[in-house]
């Protein structure tokens, strides 16, 4: 191997680590997260997360192009629309690498859900094999009740699509002799918790499942996902 100058050396260390540091500027920011967390779950228009993040069409625009100049996300058109995604596997990993980390090393976050969400500490989460073994043995119902978008991007296996918002106009056609479990996009999600509420006050045996899709299909378990949907996979 040639010899290297160390000022050479350190020109190259300089520039490696300025070019990572891109990856690290483009996620320095709680709105540009929630965008990254929304687009795991499907693609999305600019217009469709500004109504999911209540933040200006313009403001999310801004975002997305830095998470699009950091190679974070992809955008393709469909007709007159751009349509955002996240740019591979990898960015999903990140993304539940990155809260997951903080979930190890922030207490603050714990704080947070049992400040927002007390109802927890009385409604344990079903684990992914609690739920596995209900299912398989044909006494459980599986809920997606996230948008119903997200579902025919990608959903679990069993899962019949019943968005949160429809729940209390369809509560007559679910079956009162199993157990119901309900899923959203993962552990911070409220979805879930809102569903499963309101099936406990109608007499339903309701349970809500700690993981989503993304967890779900990390731990190696398939999922069922749309063929035209060209959409980032772990």
């Amino acid at each position: 191997m040639a010899y290297q100058h160390p000022e050479s050396k350190r020109a190259f260390k300089n520039q490696l680590y300025e070019q990572l540091a891109r990856i690290g500027k483009a996620l320095a920011s709680p709105h540009r997260l929630e965008l990254l967390d929304l687009l795991a779950q499907s693609e999305r228009s600019v217009e469709e997360l500004a109504r999911e993040t209540t933040l200006p069409v313009a403001t999310v625009s801004q975002h997305l192009q830095i998470l699009h100049a950091a190679r974070l996300v992809d955008v393709r058109r469909r007709g007159r629309q751009r349509r955002y995604r996240l740019a591979s596997g990898e960015v999903v990993r990140l993304w539940l690498a990155l809260r997951r980390t903080g979930e190890a090393h922030l207490a603050e976050l714990e704080h947070l859900v049992s400040t927002w969400l007390p109802e927890r500490r009385h409604w344990p989460a079903l684990s992914i094999d609690a739920a596995l073994e209900l299912l398989q043995s044909g006494r459980a119902l599986l809920l997606d009740v996230r948008p119903r978008d997200e579902y025919a991007s990608a959903h679990l296996p069993q899962a019949r699509s019943l968005p949160v918002a429809e729940l209390a106009a369809h509560l007559s056609e679910l079956p009162r002799d199993c157990e119901i479990i309900a899923y959203c996009r993962g552990p911070y999600c409220v979805f879930a918790d809102e569903a499963v509420a309101l099936l406990r006050a109608h007499g339903f045996r309701a349970w809500r499942l700690e993981v989503g899709v993304l967890e779900w299909q990390e731990r190696g378990l398939p999922i069922i996902q749309a063929q035209a949907a060209e959409r980032s996979v772990l």
